[in-house]
C-alpha cells in the first residue's frame, strides 16, 4: 500500500465501489478499502433494485439476477391486495440481485478502471490537519498505515464511523431507523414473478414484511420495523418474522439470517467537510419508506467521485468545493426524492389498520400500470380526505412534473 493517493474511498459497497469506479475512470489515484474479507457477505439488504435505473450504472450481467420481476403484490392488514406493475412499484423492484456476486463486480469493474483495491483493511481514524481532512489510519493484516489523500470518501453504511470522525452529525433518533431481520428461505411456494408487501400494526408495526423470490423456491423474506414502535416489552422483529412464516411458509427451511439497522431519517444537515465527502448509508442516503438504498448510493457514489475529480482538478477540496460540486448536486437529485418520500412515510406510520385497510380498498382494482403519481394520489384521497393535507407537497410535487412532461 502506498502513502498516498489522490482519492482514499472506505467502504466497498456499491456507493463506494462506484466512487471508486468513477474517480478512477477520470486519471484519479484511488484507493479503495473494506473492512471485510469478502466484498459483499454479509448481505443486509432484500436484493431488489429497479432496471431501468441499475442499467444507468452498469450494463446487466444475467450472473447477478435471480429473479426478473413483474411487479409486486401490496396486502393490507385484512389481507385485501393490490396489484402493481413493475413500473410503478418504485425503485426495490425489477430484478432481485445476488448481491454476494453484483457487489463484487462492482468492485472488481473499479479496480478494472485502475483503483487499488484492498480487503480485510479497516480505518482507524482521520488524518486531519488544519481543520482538513487529509488522509486515514489503516489497519491492513496486522499492521498499521498512515495513507494521506487529497479527498476522503466516507462509504462505510449505516454504522459509519468516518462521519463522526470528521466531526458530522450522524445520529439517528428511534423514529429515524428501522431494526431489520431477514432470512432466506428455501423449499417454499414461492410466486417468482411478484415481490410481496405486508403491512399492518399485527404484522410490522411502522414497518412492513417483505417477500423477494430468488428462483427455485428461494426467497428473502424479511421484517423492519421502526424504532419508536418498538419497546422493552414488545415483541423483537425477528419475533414479528417467525409468526409470519410460520403462517405464510410453514414447510420453508431457514438456510441464511441477517439482522441490522436502516436509516430512514431522510436528509441530514451535511455530508461534506473540508476533504471528505460521505455517500450510501453512511449519508443517510436509503429511502425513507422502503429502507432501499441500492440506487441512491450508486447515484451518490458517481456523483461523489466526479466531484473528487473537479475539486482535485481545481486544486481546492474545501467544503465550499464539495458543497458546489457535491453536495448541492445529490441534494437536488436524491436528496429531493428522499425528502418527498420522509413526508410519505412520517404520514403512513401514524395510519390505523383501519385506514390502511380503507385505502388497500380503494385501490385494489385500479390498473397501476396506466397510473401516473398524480392519479394514485387522487385515488388515495378519495379513501382518505385528511392524506390531501398531510401529502400536499406532493400532490403539487406531482402536478408540476405532470405540467412540464406536457410542456
Amino acid at each position: 500500500m502506498k502513502d498516498r493517493y489522490d482519492v482514499l474511498v472506505i467502504g466497498a459497497g456499491p456507493a463506494g465501489s462506484i466512487a471508486a469506479k468513477t474517480a478512477a475512470e477520470k486519471g484519479l489515484d484511488v484507493l479503495l478499502i473494506e473492512k471485510r474479507q469478502e466484498i459483499g457477505d454479509p448481505v443486509r439488504c432484500a436484493e431488489g433494485v429497479n432496471k431501468e435505473y441499475l442499467k444507468k450504472h452498469v450494463e446487466i450481467d444475467k450472473r447477478w439476477i435471480c429473479a426478473d420481476l413483474k411487479g409486486s403484490y401490496i396486502f393490507s392488514p385484512n389481507g385485501t391486495k393490490i396489484e402493481m406493475a413493475e413500473e410503478i412499484s418504485g425503485g426495490e423492484v425489477g430484478y432481485v440481485l445476488e448481491r454476494k456476486v453484483f457487489d463484487r463486480a462492482l468492485a472488481e469493474q473499479a479496480a478494472a478502471a485502475g483503483a487499488e483495491v484492498r480487503v480485510k483493511t479497516r480505518a482507524t481514524g482521520l488524518i486531519i490537519e488544519d481543520d482538513f481532512v487529509k488522509g486515514a489510519r489503516l489497519m491492513h493484516l496486522g499492521k498499521e498505515y498512515e495513507v494521506r489523500a487529497g479527498i476522503v470518501i466516507g462509504a462505510d453504511g449505516v454504522e459509519s464511523k468516518v462521519g463522526r470522525w470528521a466531526g458530522i452529525d450522524t445520529a439517528l433518533k428511534p423514529v429515524d431507523i428501522e431494526t431489520c431481520a431477514q432470512y432466506l428461505i428455501a423449499g417454499a411456494d414461492v410466486n417468482q414473478e411478484y415481490c410481496e408487501f405486508y403491512i399492518g400494526s399485527e404484522i410490522a408495526p411502522g414497518g412492513y414484511v417483505w417477500v423477494f423470490p430468488k428462483g427455485e423456491g428461494k426467497a428473502n423474506v424479511g421484517i423492519g420495523i421502526i424504532g419508536s414502535k418498538m419497546g422493552k416489552f414488545k415483541p423483537r422483529p425477528v419475533d414479528y418474522l417467525d409468526k409470519f412464516l410460520q403462517n405464510r411458509f410453514p414447510d420453508a427451511r431457514v438456510v441464511e439470517m441477517v439482522f441490522g439497522g436502516v436509516p430512514v431519517s431522510g436528509s441530514i444537515e451535511k455530508t461534506s467537510v473540508n476533504g471528505l465527502m460521505l455517500v450510501g448509508d453512511a449519508a443517510r442516503q436509503s429511502d425513507p419508506i422502503t429502507g432501499g438504498g441500492i440506487l441512491n448510493a450508486m447515484d451518490a457514489g458517481k456523483l461523489a467521485g466526479e466531484a473528487a475529480y473537479e475539486a482535485i482538478s481545481a486544486g481546492d477540496v474545501s467544503l465550499e468545493k464539495l458543497e458546489e460540486v457535491y453536495e448541492k448536486k445529490w441534494r437536488a437529485t436524491v436528496g429531493h426524492d428522499i425528502d418527498m418520500s420522509l413526508i410519505v412515510k412520517n404520514c403512513f406510520i401514524n395510519l390505523t389498520d383501519a385506514d390502511l385497510d380503507s385505502l388497500a380498498y380503494s385501490l385494489k382494482d385500479v390498473k397501476f400500470e396506466r397510473m401516473s403519481l398524480l392519479d394514485l394520489l387522487q385515488a388515495l384521497f378519495r379513501a382518505n380526505k385528511k392524506l390531501l393535507w398531510d401529502l400536499r407537497v406532493l400532490f403539487k410535487d406531482a402536478a408540476k412534473e405532470v405540467i412540464k412532461s406536457k410542456t
